[in-house]
């Protein structure tokens, strides 16, 4: 076997149909088919933390699985009722939780357009960020980002690489001015893939 022949059996080895071997798998009814013939290309970042500012805790899986005890904190009132997912959560350590098949469809965008496309459900992967906005993300955050982003781009045409801010601006914030674009742009330099414009420069 070539060593070419090796390299793509061992990256075809990470996924087990649209699930990662190496991430916690943790199915979300909040999920629905994509669009046929739906390209999915992009890639979009977010962060999330249950309660806001509060890390370490079950909340926000417990958010995706339909499962969060709306009494449990009086910030929960503002988002009662929600059905959201991702297809990913990284945590502050660098665990990472998978929720949604990526050949699937889940529901992290909202209203959104980037790439002259709206509706980025449709055709975008999701992956939650452990943090709030305006704060630091860990180093173990980033390198399982990176590690995350070049196992998808093995397994899909992804072409892009955006914020949830970039895709629905002044509707979301997310994952924020924080973020080191250009730590994640070093890592995908030679890659293809494409960044919203001026993130290099955010930092």
């Amino acid at each position: 076997m070539t060593r070419q022949k090796m390299k793509r059996k061992a990256e075809e080895t990470q996924w087990r149909g649209g699930w990662l071997r190496w991430a916690h798998a943790c199915p979300s009814p909040n999920c629905e088919a994509r669009p046929a013939l739906a390209c999915i290309d992009l890639i979009v970042v977010h962060s999330i933390s249950l309660p806001p500012g509060e890390y370490g805790g079950d909340a926000v899986a417990a958010l995706f699985l339909n499962r969060l005890d709306w009494d449990a904190h009086p910030y929960y009132a503002q988002i009662r009722g929600l059905r959201v997912s991702s297809h990913f959560f990284i945590t502050r350590a660098g665990k990472v939780w998978q929720f949604v098949d990526i050949h699937q469809r889940a529901w992290h965008a909202g209203v959104s357009s980037y790439r002259g496309r709206a509706r980025c459900n449709d055709d975008s992967v999701g992956i939650e960020l452990e943090g709030l906005e305006g704060q630091p993300f860990e180093a173990a955050q980033y390198a399982t980002l990176q590690r995350l982003c070049d196992a998808l781009r093995r397994v899909l045409p992804i072409r892009y690489v955006a914020g949830h801010e970039h895709i629905a601006p002044g509707r979301k914030a997310d994952p924020g001015a924080a973020f080191d674009w250009m730590r994640l742009s070093g890592h995908l330099a030679g890659s293809g893939l494409m960044l919203p414009p001026l993130t290099q420069h955010t930092r």
